[in-house]
């Protein structure tokens, strides 16, 4: 995994505490997004703990960057749990956010769930993601946009979003929909691909835009 932080304090309390985590290997460090980019594309790490203000390019400049042509995760971990910079950080390719006063067991839990995909969001960015879908429901426009980029699933890639954005996970899916876990992550990553999206938690946002707010 990759640290991003132009602090260095920061990245050295960091490293020291995920050199004893099983299954965790820091390959490098970075100060900047553009260093976070040409690493990533060099070294090819599964995770990147990104920063997001950091100096020459910020962390969500980097993410969107790495979200178009990197196989590596991103796991925000900042300081700052704005509503407005969770959503933009979930849009731009993050597979989680947490704040760097997280207990380091949460963190190093989170670093082993983005390299499994999981999204991780601390209970700031989590209420950041409610808050959003559950206002501004009256938006037509941002409803009816969301319906439309939804028209191109078939109709078990479209109840496999719903369920994702109910927060269930792939084997609730399964049994909700009388699936196998096998089909149930073909679905999922079926309607990644069509909709262009990196993760299911921007899934989850399509979906919840998508509802009907009468309903």
């Amino acid at each position: 995994m990759l640290l991003a932080d132009d602090d260095p304090l920061v990245r050295t309390g960091l490293r020291m505490m995920l050199r004893g985590a099983d299954g965790i290997e820091v390959t490098g460090e970075a100060a900047n997004g553009a260093e976070v980019v040409d690493a990533v594309r060099r070294d090819a790490p599964d995770v990147v703990l990104m920063d997001i203000r950091m100096p020459v390019m910020d962390g969500l400049a980097a993410t969107r960057a790495l979200s178009r042509d990197a196989s590596a995760r991103v796991l925000v971990l900042t300081t700052f749990d704005e509503h407005g910079l969770v959503l933009e950080a979930i849009r731009a390719g993050a597979v989680g956010y947490l704040v760097k006063h997280a207990a380091p067991e949460e963190i190093v839990e989170a670093v082993r769930g983005a390299a499994r995909g999981e999204p991780t969001l601390s209970h700031a960015a989590a209420r950041a993601l409610i808050t959003h879908a559950t206002s501004g429901t009256g938006d037509e426009s941002r409803a009816e946009r969301a319906r439309r980029r939804l028209s191109v699933l078939t109709e078990r890639e479209r109840a496999v979003a719903d369920a994702v954005a109910e927060s269930l996970s792939n084997a609730e899916i399964a049994a909700r929909l009388y699936l196998s876990l096998g089909t149930v992550k073909s679905h999922l990553s079926s309607a990644l691909t069509k909709l262009e999206l990196d993760n299911r938690v921007q899934l989850a946002l399509l979906a919840h835009d998508a509802r009907d707010p009468s309903a």
